[in-house]
């Protein structure tokens, strides 16, 4: 056989090498594909072609949001808050259990407290914002804050045209007070004989609008 030219070897050289590097590629790929195997893990295949996703567990399901109210319950933070009563809303008024005492009998206060608006309003009525006073023409002979000891709030909603009064009454012991003499046992005593005394009241900032009279016998 003739001689080849040298250029001819170099061509089925670079060939070999060719075939060789391709099927070593071929054969890498392989071993990644058997080894990695990327399709494993993933959801089979949807028969019909389509996606499938796994629903949100928040969300409805199609067949439940049919079902779903069109109309559903307003937000409870958009409804109108409820208002703080104002001194035209509410009357106060000074209450006595009797409208004369004999000597030793004493007093018994109470507040009595409506709303008059038509519409439901709140207001502290707390013994913090309890005042009642006892005066004797102009003379001032008790306030009940003057030996308040733990005063305490209580928010309450009074509804439109309701009337309250206080549960529990104040006692007065027919004394003269002043915070200074809290603790004294032989405070000034009211006279008695007929004499006239008026309280007055105040709850949540809004007074009584006339005093409550009253007689010591």
């Amino acid at each position: 056989m003739p001689r080849q030219s040298a250029a001819v070897y170099r061509r089925r050289r670079l060939a070999v090498l060719l075939i060789l590097v391709l099927v070593l590629a071929a054969i890498g790929g392989g071993v990644w594909l058997a080894i990695a195997q990327p399709w494993s893990d993933a959801a089979p295949a949807d028969p019909s072609g389509g996606q499938t996703a796994i629903p949100d567990a928040g969300e409805p399901s199609p067949s439940t949001a049919e079902s779903v109210d069109p109309s559903p319950s307003p937000d409870p933070s958009e409804s109108p808050a409820i208002v703080a009563c104002t001194a035209a809303d509410v009357t106060v008024t000074a209450v006595t259990d009797a409208d004369a005492y004999a000597a030793g009998q004493l007093p018994k206060l109470s507040i009595a407290l409506k709303n008059t608006s038509a519409q439901d309003c709140t207001m502290n009525v707390g013994s913090s914002t309890q005042k009642f006073t006892i005066t004797s023409g102009s003379d001032v002979w008790w306030n009940s804050t003057d030996c308040q000891s733990e005063p305490s709030d209580m928010i309450v909603t009074l509804e439109a045209g309701a009337s309250v009064t206080s549960s529990t009454p104040v006692v007065w012991d027919r004394t003269r007070s002043s915070k200074e003499t809290c603790a004294e046992k032989n405070r000034p005593r009211a006279p008695g004989g007929g004499a006239s005394y008026h309280v007055m009241v105040s709850i949540g900032g809004f007074a009584s609008a006339q005093p409550k009279q009253f007689l010591l016998r």
